[in-house]
């Protein structure tokens, strides 16, 4: 492969993982193995919808339809045409693809600005600003081996102060900052890193060995690990929980990479929260604190409500008072018990009109909530989060809010960081009601739904309000997202089950 024309895209890929970006490029198979879920290709959408958008704060441009275009774009740009889209810079090297140029008379160069979906910038976000850094560094210097003249690299985001009024405002849903000094410091050394991403794409027998992602954990494993890594074990190093990288390193240099296989010496080495869930792991037993899970149920009030929310973070506001990515609250299941020994009664709410669910969400919720007793959450950061934006926008329902934030219990306290007081070897270091329920109640399980996480719900949700699907189908996905849901909050109580009958 001695033509091999690195792209952005791919050089990017390498950045994170050199033998990803091989294996993109000689084993496409492998690398679209896994075929993107609705909720990936729902984020690419969005990201198209949002070039789109960005392109109406400079009108009028010619649009490069054609990535292989090279020669329009040297036509446009000889024409010093006033704004393009998608312009195409190649050499025999390298190949870059801009989002926006728009030329500016009084520098007689053009101004380039780069489009992303996040909200991230340059105010305190640093690990995502310098992604983008590296991302400019890259087309500036392609653009400038082809000498074209460009005065500034500037990235377009998401403003995340932004709040959505009657109608969208397309000069205030994005922010523009100016990242040319900050791309000005990395040029030194970005010309070696693409010559030497580049050689390594280039060889044609596949490189030996494990992936970059060997010394990663294991959710930041990339896209081909499964292939990569496939010798690893499944309850590797890689998923102790908060592992720091060196650490990891370490484990990884001394070739221990089974969690069974770390001494006594490696596992003094970890944190208490750590030592517990290797302990946990190597004895294959379940541990827990009856006197902490005691108190945590003693505090519990009747009549207990089990509560869970389905949301859709919409990257442009949809609706009057919401941000870029606020979640849009469209679903909640409930399951009640009045007393001890008391049967389950469950109610739920589905808003499926492409409206603001807002107020018909608070309706119901005031309606179906006990208006006393406790209020079982898993992770209630984000539920309490929830309501208070709710409330925010809804400052009817301030006193409600505020009343049932007071009542929330977080389930998950007994099984999660330094309150944690149930420990099972399947945990796995996680406490995702995902690996907690299967653990503790193995006949429960998501598996054979036709929604079976938060991402799919999110997703089928936005695609039933807008149209995707036929009324057959939106109804068949309707009662999927009702069984998923009704699902998340039955496990729940039987979770709470678990936790009465240990120490009963």
């Amino acid at each position: 492969m001695q033509n091999v024309r690195l792209t952005k895209t791919d050089f990017l890929i390498a950045k994170d993982c050199n033998k990803n970006a091989w294996l993109k490029l000689h084993k496409p198979d492998i690398y679209k193995a896994k075929p993107l879920t609705d909720f990936d290709k729902n984020i690419i959408e969005t990201g198209n919808e949002i070039d789109e958008l960005a392109r109406q704060l400079f009108p009028d441009g010619a649009l490069v339809e054609n990535r292989d275009d090279i020669e329009l774009t040297k036509k446009l740009i000889s024409e010093h045409t006033s704004v393009i889209y998608q312009p195409v810079f190649s050499t025999n090297e390298y190949m870059a693809v801009a989002d926006i140029i728009v030329w500016n008379d009084t520098q007689n160069a053009y101004d380039l600005y780069e489009v992303k979906s996040s909200t991230a910038g340059s105010d305190g976000e640093g690990r995502r600003t310098n992604e983008y850094v590296i991302d400019l560094a890259f087309q500036k210097k392609v653009i400038e081996m082809l000498g074209v003249p460009v005065n500034s690299y500037n990235l377009v985001r998401l403003n995340k102060e932004y709040v959505r009024g009657a109608e969208l405002s397309i000069p205030d849903l994005f922010t523009i900052e100016d990242l040319s000094e900050e791309v000005d410091k990395v040029m030194a050394d970005i010309a070696s890193q693409m010559a030497g991403v580049r050689e390594y794409l280039l060889k044609e027998d596949e490189p030996a060995g494990y992936c970059d992602c060997i010394y990663k954990t294991k959710g930041n494993h990339c896209t081909t690990s499964w292939y990569s890594l496939h010798e690893l074990p499944e309850y590797s190093v890689h998923r102790i929980s908060r592992i720091h990288k060196t650490k990891l390193s370490a484990f990884v240099e001394s070739e221990t990479l089974d969690i069974q296989a770390l001494s006594y010496e490696q596992i003094e080495t970890l944190s208490d929260i750590q030592q517990k869930q290797v302990n946990v792991a190597q004895s294959g037993k379940v541990e827990f604190d009856e006197e902490e899970i005691t108190k945590f149920l003693d505090q519990l009030e009747y009549p207990l409500a089990f509560i869970d929310y389905e949301t859709y973070p919409s990257a442009i506001p949809r609706f009057l008072g919401y941000k870029p990515y606020q979640q849009i609250p469209f679903q909640f299941s409930l399951h009640v018990i009045e007393k001890p020994g008391g049967e389950m009664v469950h109610t739920d709410f589905l808003h499926t009109d492409n409206t603001n669910p807002d107020e018909s969400f608070l309706e119901a919720l005031q309606v179906n909530l006990p208006a006393s007793g406790s209020i079982l959450v898993w992770n209630q950061r984000f539920e309490k989060g929830i309501n208070q934006q709710l409330a925010e926008r809804n400052p009817a329902y301030s006193q409600f809010v505020e009343n049932v934030n007071g009542r929330v219990i977080d389930l998950i306290e007994p099984f999660d960081g330094n309150k944690a007081a149930y420990w099972h070897p399947d945990f796995m270091g996680k406490s995702s009601i995902k690996y907690v329920l299967p653990a503790l109640v193995p006949d429960m399980s998501y598996k054979e739904l036709l929604v079976q996480d938060g991402g799919m719900a999110a997703d089928t949700w936005n695609r039933i309000v807008t149209g995707q699907f036929s009324e057959e189908e939106a109804q068949k996905h309707i009662n999927g997202l009702r069984e998923y849901c009704s699902l998340d909050t039955l496990a729940m109580v039987k979770i709470w089950e678990v936790l009465v009958q240990t120490v009963s």
